[in-house]
C-alpha cells in the first residue's frame, strides 16, 4: 500500500498553528500544539480573510444590520459624538450603499433582523419623537420601498440579540426600562410578539446569529463575567455552551445557525474597540483573523453567514467611521479521527 509522500509527494508536515491560506485545501498536516493530525476541507470559517468594501455614505454607530454579505441594509443608528440620531437607511449591493426610505422614528441601539428587502427594525433608544428619549418597544417593518410602524414588544428595552425573518424571528436579552439587563425571549410571528423562554444568563449588548429555533448567542455586559459566556437555542430552551475566547460587548456578528457563527469587533472596555474575530462551529470557537479596523458598536443584527459576513460602521473611541469590510472563507480545518 501506498504511503502518504508516495501519493502526495511530501510527507505529513508539522504546525504550530492551523494554516490560514486556501493553498492547504484537501492537505493533512500535524498540529504540534495540540497533539492532533487535522485535515482541511472547503467550506467553513477557520481559513478566513477580511477585505475593504464601499463606504457607507453616514458615518454611524450603534444602527441595526440585517440581510448578506451582498444584499445588507444599515438602518438608523448615531453619527459622530454627541451621537444625535438619524433616521438615514442605506442599502449594501456588494460593492457599494446607496440611501433608501427613512425609519418612521430614529433611534439607536435597537435590533435588526431579515433581509435587503424584508426586515425587521425592534426596540432600542428613541425615538427622537418621544420626549424624553428613552427606551423604547417601538418596531418596524421594511417590505422593500417604506417602513411601517407595527405591533410593540412586549418589553420595553434595547441593545437585544435579535435573528430569523421578517415573519419569524427572534430577540433576546438587552437592556430594560428599569434599567437593569434581562435574559427576556421574545419570538415575532409577522403580526404579534409572544414571550419564549428566558436566556440562562441576563446580559445586554449581546451578539447572536441563527434563525428563530436555532441561534447561538455570547458575549455582552458587563465584561467580564458575562462577557465570554455563551448559550444556544433550539426553539424551546437555552443551554450553556463553551465560552468565547475573549470577553467583549458590543461586538458584530455573523452565522446562519447555532453550529454556524463569527463574532468580530466589539468593547473590552469602557471605551475600547477591537479588532479581534472568532468562528463557532457548533462545538468551540475558533481565534481567525482580525478586522482591519478595530472598533465598538458596528451593525447590530446577524449579516450572513460565518462564512460570508459583513462589518459596517462603528466607533472607534474618537468618531464614528463609514467604513465596510467583507469576511469571505475558503476552507475549514478538521480532526483525523479513526473509527
Amino acid at each position: 500500500m501506498a504511503n502518504y509522500k508516495e501519493l502526495e509527494g511530501f510527507s505529513v508536515q508539522t504546525l504550530a498553528a492551523d494554516p490560514d491560506n486556501p493553498g492547504w485545501v484537501g492537505s493533512i498536516f500535524y498540529n504540534s500544539t495540540e497533539g492532533v493530525f487535522k485535515t482541511v476541507k472547503p467550506g467553513g470559517a477557520s481559513i478566513g480573510t477580511w477585505a475593504s468594501g464601499g463606504n457607507m455614505n453616514t458615518g454611524r454607530a450603534y444602527h441595526g444590520a440585517a440581510g448578506t454579505q451582498t444584499a445588507a441594509l444599515a438602518i438608523s443608528g448615531a453619527p459622530t459624538p454627541p451621537f444625535t440620531y438619524v433616521a438615514v437607511v442605506e442599502s449594501y449591493n456588494g460593492s457599494s450603499w446607496t440611501e433608501i426610505a427613512d425609519v418612521n422614528g430614529a433611534r439607536h441601539e435597537a435590533s435588526a433582523f431579515g433581509t435587503q428587502t424584508a426586515a425587521i427594525y425592534a426596540a432600542g433608544w428613541g425615538p427622537i419623537s418621544l420626549t424624553p428619549t428613552e427606551r423604547t418597544d417601538k418596531v418596524e417593518s421594511w417590505d422593500g420601498s417604506s417602513w411601517t410602524e407595527v405591533a410593540e414588544t412586549n418589553e420595553i428595552k434595547n441593545i437585544t440579540g435579535s435573528g430569523g425573518t421578517s415573519t419569524a424571528g427572534i430577540i433576546y436579552g438587552g437592556e430594560d426600562n428599569v434599567p437593569s439587563t434581562t435574559a427576556n425571549t421574545e419570538y415575532w410571528n409577522g403580526s404579534a410578539w409572544s414571550e419564549q423562554n428566558n436566556m440562562n444568563t441576563a446580559r445586554s449588548y449581546l451578539q447572536g446569529n441563527g434563525t428563530q429555533t436555532s441561534i447561538i448567542a455570547s458575549g455582552g455586559n458587563p465584561v467580564p463575567s458575562n462577557g465570554n459566556k455563551a448559550e444556544t437555542w433550539d426553539g424551546t430552551s437555552w443551554t450553556e455552551v463553551s465560552e468565547q475566547n475573549t470577553a467583549r460587548a458590543q461586538a458584530a456578528s455573523g452565522g446562519a445557525n447555532e453550529n454556524d457563527g463569527l463574532i468580530f469587533t466589539g468593547s473590552v472596555g469602557p471605551a475600547s474597540g477591537v479588532n479581534n474575530t472568532e468562528s463557532w462551529n457548533g462545538t468551540s470557537w475558533t481565534e481567525v483573523n482580525d478586522t482591519s479596523t478595530a472598533v465598538r458598536t458596528a451593525g447590530r443584527g446577524p449579516i450572513g453567514t460565518g462564512s460570508s459576513s459583513l462589518k459596517f460602521g462603528g466607533y472607534n473611541g474618537s468618531t464614528t467611521v463609514n467604513s465596510t469590510e467583507e469576511w469571505t472563507t475558503t476552507a475549514t480545518t478538521q480532526t483525523v479521527t479513526v473509527s
